[in-house]
């Protein structure tokens, strides 16, 4: 088995890739099919929380289970194609490689689908570890022993908090900057363009204080927050 000096953990949906497009496409299909309305504009600003919680406004608790299996199965026909990769995601997971670390995905999408959104972007995650939310997400970031979670979510805060890694925050999704540092991340990043730089750095300023990078080992000190830069509302 391969050995890796440090692991990063990315989030997906409005981390790696922008989504809403395809995502508006799928429920727009579900609506259409079940003749329920379903707003997708308003839907693909709250993304994150796991995909119940969404269908939880337009269909009744019986229902639920049913039209998430409906829209997972959509999903590949309406929800690939349209999606994009956010600016600086493929150059994030490919400097985490560059540096000899492991890349992996921990996300609250159904995990087939969350493949096949890589593989059509061409991003190489070495895993991907789907159906996690927030504290949940600690359960894959220790597995697989990650020093670093970076998100967008305030639940993509509280995972790595729970997991002893450093949250690495974006406001590209539906949560500012401001919110993200009261949830307590210990670096905002304009978005992901400025991951390879602050990667590097933190991998030298590490180096140089003979920091572990191992998850249980995480200091998050001023060095890190320094890091952080000023950035609008998403």
């Amino acid at each position: 088995m391969a050995t890796y000096p440090f692991t990063v953990g990315f989030d997906l949906d409005m981390t790696l890739i922008d989504s809403r497009p395809g995502i508006r496409a799928a429920y727009r299909a579900l609506s259409a099919e079940t003749g329920t309305w379903i707003d997708a504009d308003l839907a693909v600003t709250r993304l994150g929380p796991p995909l119940e919680l969404e269908l939880a406004h337009w269909f009744p608790a019986e229902l639920i289970e049913e039209m998430a299996e409906r829209y997972r199965t959509l999903y590949p026909d309406h929800a690939i194609a349209p999606t994009l990769a956010m600016p600086g995601a493929r150059e994030a997971v490919e400097a985490v490689h560059r540096l000899g670390g492991r890349a992996i995905v921990v996300t609250a999408k159904h995990e087939p689908n969350a493949k096949l959104h890589l593989a059509h972007l061409g991003i190489e995650a070495d895993a991907v570890i789907g159906w996690l939310w927030a504290e949940a997400k600690a359960e894959a970031l220790r597995e697989y022993g990650a020093s670093v979670y970076v998100g967008d979510h305030i639940g993509d805060v509280r995972g790595a908090r729970t997991a002893g890694a450093l949250s690495v925050a974006v406001p590209t999704g539906p949560c500012g900057a401001e919110e993200l540092r009261s949830a307590g991340a210990d670096v905002v990043l304009a978005d992901l363009t400025g991951f390879p730089a602050w990667l590097a750095a933190e991998r030298g300023r590490r180096t140089a204080r003979d920091v572990s990078w191992d998850a249980a080992g995480v200091e998050a000190g001023d060095g890190a927050r320094e890091a952080a830069v000023d950035a609008p509302r998403a």
